[in-house]
């Protein structure tokens, strides 16, 4: 039952990702929906690290499932507002701008907030991970090495630059590009995980 659920987390990982890498361009409201799969497939695949994860190296796993369950509740909160309150209600201009994740304000830094302890959550499961192939070693690098989106993540908002920058629609494309190369970036650690709970 533990392999299952880590490899259809995996499943889940990988598709919600390749998902979203096409929706950015044909549905808004597809791509917000598929954010909050891939906040669940991720937990159920980071559990299945957490439970294989060795007594050495068991508070790595710890802190990566905490801080994975961290960018979960924040993740599906944003998404959530968005295909609900943001979607179908008829808000003031002050309420769009604190929950409209497209106007830059405090629910988009939220989003950042929550990629941003999604990262920390794979560098910390990519500690806890005794490689016992080299489809493993990569799978450990690449995880810990996506940890270090976490700085970026927290620090930006904190600067203000995204309230102009999302403000001018031309730059839109900017972040669509940024977006697909995060999709580049991650879609390997769905497949690899796939294989590691399958061949495990």
């Amino acid at each position: 039952m533990n392999k299952a659920i880590a490899k259809a987390g995996s499943i889940i990982v990988t598709l919600t990702v390749i998902l979203f890498a096409i929706f950015m361009f044909t549905s808004e409201f597809a791509s917000y929906l598929v954010c909050i799969f891939l906040a669940l497939g991720y937990l159920m695949m980071i559990a299945g690290y957490h439970n294989e994860s060795s007594d050495d190296r068991k508070a790595a796993a710890n802190v990566g499932l905490i801080f994975g369950c961290i960018y979960a509740v924040f993740i599906i909160l944003v998404y959530f507002a968005q295909t609900t309150a943001v979607r179908t209600d008829s808000l003031n201009e002050q309420a769009i701008m604190i929950l409209d994740y497209s106007k830059g304000g405090l629910f988009f830094s939220y989003d950042l907030l929550g990629y941003g302890m999604m990262a920390l959550s794979t560098f910390f499961i990519g500690l806890s991970i005794k490689p016992k192939n080299k489809t493993d070693k990569w799978l450990k690098y690449l995880m810990m090495i996506h940890g270090v989106f976490f700085l970026p993540c927290l620090i930006m908002p904190m600067t203000g630059v995204f309230g102009s920058f999302m403000a001018d629609d031309s730059s839109s494309i900017g972040g669509i590009i940024a977006l697909e190369f995060w999709c580049a970036y991650f879609l390997p650690i769905g497949i690899l995980s796939f294989f590691h709970f399958k061949n495990d």
